[in-house]
């Protein structure tokens, strides 16, 4: 079997670890995909980051070349992947 990869972005800062962003990264596991756990590290890290995807919240996910969105949107797609 194809080990399924999913990259995800995600924020942890010295005063916050986002729990969606743990929470993603638990779904991903959970389903058996090996995740690229790329954290944002700063507050202007993920900025920049939200700025350069057009997005308005963290945590990213990646599936593929596919932008799935965040944990609600990962469960989404997950359940209609299945």
């Amino acid at each position: 079997m194809t080990t399924r990869k999913a990259i995800l972005y995600r924020m942890v800062l010295p005063e916050h670890i986002c729990p969606f962003g743990v929470r993603a990264k638990q779904i991903l596991q959970s389903e058996g995909f090996e995740v690229d756990d790329r954290i944002l590290r700063s507050r202007e890290e993920v900025e920049a980051f939200k700025a350069e995807q057009g997005v308005d919240t963290t945590p990213l996910v990646f599936i593929g070349d596919e932008k799935i969105g965040g944990s609600d949107d990962l469960e989404r797609y997950l359940a209609t992947a299945a």
